[in-house]
């Protein structure tokens, strides 16, 4: 269990990074190894069809390839800008809900498994509509009402409802990445999550057994684009925050995670100047639901409670330049998206500390104490540690529990936190954390649905449907903020504020763009070192 004691220390660890203290080992580099390591314990898998880490995302988008892709460094404005990939070219009908997409030929999956057809797209994507395998993205899918080969390559989506939208809204996460289904059938479901087969720039050298030695990756020589600047990159997984700065400022890693703490980045730019930080903005939304499961929290003078305890803008500010005030489900910057100017006074929740008693009181917990848990992870643990201060304040005790991030990520899906906090990124379609975070279809064991809202109590599956069944854009974002406002009036979701995710490059370590926005991983396939 953690305190405002141990919130101190941590935020003096923070700044004390020329530490010895947990120092990792780490081989010396082979020449022409980008060397990469993550804030987690070790990989979950590599199949981009379930249940997976923001970690591992960046093996997944570097081993597999979408069918199309969003500019270098930011999400695609429009649809005129994204980027053909498997995908040349794509037209839709009238009613947008026809789309075809016409792809590459003679393009090769890793290891000797053949060429990529229209048939394996069908096959990858269907995956993610199957309850059994899907992971936590299998919402955004279920206006897919069939995909269909047009022939080797030709594929054809009809859509339940138009989307105009599509490509964005559907196909850009790391779930839409094509697999193989030759080495799926052939190396069975399991295999799979760590011998991933696809046809992307890079493929899986070798998994080290131990998991925080995470995997190597080496260039793809038959990748059917430019071939990457650097011939292979080490993804490792240093959960402590000390040993992953100290590899970092010794040079024995070239990237590493960036801590989204209260003060770490002055302490590090103090330490050696002439390091790369780059920051994707939203990067990750960071929100708490409240488990409608668990008692007393099914009261909603007690979640409302929570709720007027809780200073974002506080928040925000310490997380700084990470960390921005955000209103509703989707942050400011999203088209449409509530803002301090438009979000209803009713639902603003800005702190107050005597509304928050009155409503615990009438609920008849004033002195109100419950457990929790969260993630080692620093944004995690930051944020959980000034909640837990905050509540305090109201007479609410909030015992924290801290665990190691991939198993707190396992346990969390399962139902059992209380106050569940995330962190997720999105592509900038309003309707899609409605989907991901707040239907019932998300609700279910694995979904990222962590309040079960719809399930516990009626949700917003039929504003979440209105909005995605309305052809006009205009009339669309009403209704997502209708559903967003439904939202916060339930108080089962609170957003509390944007999450930038941040990455640390050594001196002479060059990504070859600007990264400007996006969500929690990007592309290195021209990324040099010198």
């Amino acid at each position: 269990m953690i305190n405002r004691r141990t919130f101190l220390k941590v935020g003096a660890a923070g700044a004390f990074i020329a530490s010895g203290a947990g120092r990792a080992a780490f081989a010396a580099a082979e020449s022409g190894t980008l060397r990469v390591a993550f804030a987690a314990g070790g990989p979950r898998n590599f199949d981009a069809a379930k249940i997976n880490q923001g970690a591992d995302a960046w093996t997944i988008n570097h081993v597999y390839d979408r069918l199309v892709t969003a500019p270098l460094g930011r999400y695609p404005k429009s649809l005129d800008e994204l980027q053909p990939s498997l995908a040349l070219s794509w037209t839709v009908s009238e009613d947008a809900r026809t789309w075809t997409f016409k792809l590459r030929e003679g393009v090769q999956f890793q290891k000797g498994y053949g060429a990529m057809t229209s048939d394996d797209v069908k096959y990858s994507l269907e995956r993610m509509l199957d309850p059994k395998r899907s992971g936590t993205t299998r919402a955004v899918f279920e206006n897919i009402e069939s995909i269909e080969p047009d022939g080797p390559y030709s594929v054809v989506f009809k859509l339940k409802r138009p989307d105009p939208l599509f490509p964005v809204s559907s196909l850009l996460g790391y779930s839409t990445n094509i697999m193989s289904r030759k080495a799926i059938e052939e190396k069975g479901e399991k295999a799979i999550e760590f011998d991933p087969i696809g046809t992307g720039p890079y493929q899986v050298e070798k998994v080290y057994e131990n998991p925080a030695d995470g995997v190597m990756l080496t260039a793809n020589s038959q990748f059917w684009g430019q071939q990457p600047a650097t011939p292979r990159i080490h993804f490792s997984y240093v959960a402590d925050t000390t040993a992953r700065t100290l590899a970092l400022l010794s040079g024995d890693l070239d990237m590493i995670e960036g801590v989204r703490a209260p003060g770490w980045v002055p302490s590090l730019q103090q330490k050696q100047p002439g390091l790369g930080f780059d920051v994707s903005r939203p990067g990750s939304f960071f929100g708490m639901h409240v488990n409608l499961k668990i008692k007393p929290f099914d009261d909603l003078r007690v979640r409302q409670g929570i709720f007027y305890a809780i200073d974002r803008k506080e928040i925000a500010d310490a997380m700084a330049p990470f960390g921005a005030e955000t209103f509703g489900v989707n942050p400011p910057s999203f088209l449409g998206a509530f803002t301090a100017e438009t979000i209803p006074a009713d639902i603003r929740y800005n702190v107050d500390v005597d509304k928050s008693k009155a409503l615990l009181a009438e609920a008849g917990l004033p002195n109100f104490t419950f457990d929790a848990y969260t993630s080692q992870r620093e944004d995690y643990s930051s944020i959980a540690l000034m909640i837990q201060e905050q509540l305090r304040r109201a007479g609410i005790t909030m015992n924290l529990t801290v665990k190691e991030h991939t198993t707190f990520h396992a346990n969390q899906v399962s139902g059992t936190n209380t106050l569940s906090m995330l962190s997720a990124a999105f592509p900038p379609v309003p309707t899609m954390p409605l989907l991901q975070y707040l239907s019932s279809t998300s609700a279910e064991p694995g979904g990222q649905n962590l309040s079960r809202y719809g399930l516990a109590m009626p949700g917003i599956d039929d504003k979440i449907e209105a909005a995605l069944s309305e052809a006009n854009l205009d009339k669309r974002l009403e209704l997502v903020r209708e559903a967003e406002a439904q939202v916060l009036r339930d108080a089962v979701y609170l957003p509390i504020c944007t999450n930038g995710f941040l990455m640390v490059r050594r001196g002479g370590v060059e990504l070859g763009y600007e990264v400007v926005s996006g969500g929690s991983d990007w592309d290195l396939t021209r990324t040099t070192i010198t």
